[in-house]
């Protein structure tokens, strides 16, 4: 399905609505607003499977744009609105991005990518514009709200995922040209079956657009006829605030917004009525137990959770009653089949950690890698990874023990060290420097930098300010949430003679200081 569907059934009924700005658009506009986009796209020379990127706020006119990119049967790439410049770059050459479009929020960056993007052949900002840049509104003004006069095709996202190579990678599938009347994308069925989603929902999206989880759950709200009420940023009053005002059903977060929530005073919690909700879903990143228990003692036992990624091979799901007969737990396999494999490739007993691999889920590719395609597969069976480690109980629930290759999970946002590290060491005061994940009450996890400087700092006064220069170093180079918060100054750091970083001690050391385990 998608908006046009329910122009006979309620056109009038609001598709989105802004938390902050408080714009709305109903159905019948949103419908409008995206054929004008399919028509804009059309004419640019963009065909069904051909690349448009996007990096912006969120925005109001966001979800026109994507529904657009759809309507065309456009492969539309949302990208992070905090990439650096050389980040959003590689990304545009990378997907063939034939249409850029952006806000006037990134103007500055919008101009200075222009000459490392050739291939891009329309750019198009919103609210303003900027050399090299058409204004968004005034190309869209002139055309039709109606249908393209064609047999229209689904589009679908390629959204990317970033590597531990240094360079984000592009989740593949193959291009499909299935009709758009009868097209919903992989997630419009778990709304509906799992989480109880339907024509009455209101959906609360309080996440940036350009993540997989909030841009596709909002497209399966829209799919099956719900309002989306989407904040332009996380704040957790207006969040409890938007709840009572619009009588929210479903929501979905990540564990720092359930920690943020449950900081505010008394008085602020419990002065919003909550009990519209009926189900909050959380994912992206591991929920400590203590704060999973409070939110559900404070909403009741609607909280779910699930596994999954981007590549879409595999979904692991728990609802709050599962999870508090096996605590800790991430969810039992839901269509799919999960093996646990020692390094051997070999299946290990229950109990017993080894990497997660999906049997049954959706095939995909890392886009013009198939060296990292090839690490995701297991060696000798038809299963793939997200390289995450973990096991599984006498019950078949699954716990997470690890992340892959050291990923960090900060706030819900996934942050790959070796980005990191490759900045770093190019700096000419480092002579090595691993960087990880170290406990943060509020975010889970946030970035540190421990360096082996080429000259130890003399004085407290001299290692603040090289933290501080190899901070703003790397800020430089990558978005500061993939930068270290804070940096630590080691003699030496512990690698074997052959090269290899043992980071595993360090991680270790830092967790066993917090008094906590990972």
């Amino acid at each position: 399905m998608y908006p046009g569907a329910f122009l006979d059934t309620h056109p009038d009924k609001p598709a989105i609505v802004m938390g902050g700005s408080g714009f709305t658009q109903t159905f019948a506009e949103l419908d409008a607003a995206a054929n004008r986009v399919s028509h804009l796209l059309r004419a640019a020379g963009v065909q069904p499977g051909d690349h448009v990127a996007l990096c912006m706020e969120n925005h109001d006119r966001y979800m026109e744009l994507i529904w657009g990119c759809h309507y065309a049967g456009a492969v539309y790439t949302a990208c992070s609105s905090r990439l650096t410049s050389g980040e959003l770059t590689y990304i545009l050459n990378d997907c063939q991005a034939k249409v850029f479009i952006t806000s006037k929020y990134k103007a500055d960056q919008a101009v200075e990518i222009i000459a490392g993007t050739p291939g891009v052949g329309l750019r198009l900002m919103l609210d303003g514009t900027a050399p090299g840049y058409e204004p968004y509104e005034t190309a869209v003004d002139a055309l039709p709200g109606t249908p393209l006069d064609e047999d229209r095709i689904a589009g679908t996202d390629m959204l990317y995922s970033s590597g531990t190579t240094g360079q984000p990678k592009g989740v593949a599938r193959e291009f499909v040209s299935n009709p758009l009347v009868t097209t919903g994308n992989g997630v419009s069925g778990l709304f509906t079956m799992l989480f109880g989603g339907n024509n009455d929902s209101v959906y609360l999206s309080p996440a940036p657009f350009y993540h997989a989880a909030p841009l596709r759950f909002c497209m399966a709200a829209h799919q099956v006829g719900a309002t989306v009420v989407a904040m332009e940023h996380f704040d957790p009053e207006q969040y409890l605030a938007l709840v009572q005002r619009h009588h929210v059903t479903v929501s979905q977060v990540v564990p720092t917004m359930f920690v943020r929530m449950l900081k505010l005073p008394d008085d602020v919690r419990t002065k919003y009525d909550v009990s519209s909700l009926t189900t909050v879903i959380h994912a992206a990143a591991p929920c400590p137990k203590q704060i999973k228990k409070s939110m559900i003692e404070w909403f009741g036992p609607i909280i779910h959770e699930y596994y999954a990624g981007t590549e879409g091979n595999g979904f692991v799901y728990c609802n709050s009653d599962m999870w508090l007969a096996h605590e800790g737990t991430v969810g039992t396999p839901i269509n799919c089949v999960v093996h646990i494999c020692g390094d051997d490739g070999e299946e290990v007993p229950r109990g017993e950690s080894g990497t997660i691999y999906f049997e049954g889920g959706a095939s995909f590719e890392y886009h013009n890698d198939p060296e990292k395609t090839r690490g995701s597969r297991h060696p000798s069976q038809p299963w793939s990874t997200l390289g995450d480690v973990g096991y599984l109980d006498a019950d078949n629930f699954l716990y997470l023990t690890d992340r892959k290759a050291y990923m960090i999970i900060s706030g819900g946002v996934n942050i790959y060290p070796q980005e990191a590290e490759n900045v770093l060491v190019g700096h000419p005061k480092v002579v090595d420097v691993a960087v990880l994940g170290v406990p943060n009450d509020d975010f889970g996890e946030e970035v540190k930098a421990v360096v082996q400087p080429v000259t130890m700092p003399a004085t407290p006064d001299d290692a603040a300010a090289l933290a501080k220069e190899l901070i703003a170093f790397c800020r430089e180079h990558l978005a500061d949430v993939k930068c270290p918060r804070t940096v630590d100054f080691r003699e030496e750091l512990p690698r074997h003679p052959t090269g290899k970083l043992y980071k595993r001690l360090l991680k270790d050391e830092y967790w066993a200081n917090a008094g906590r385990s990972i």
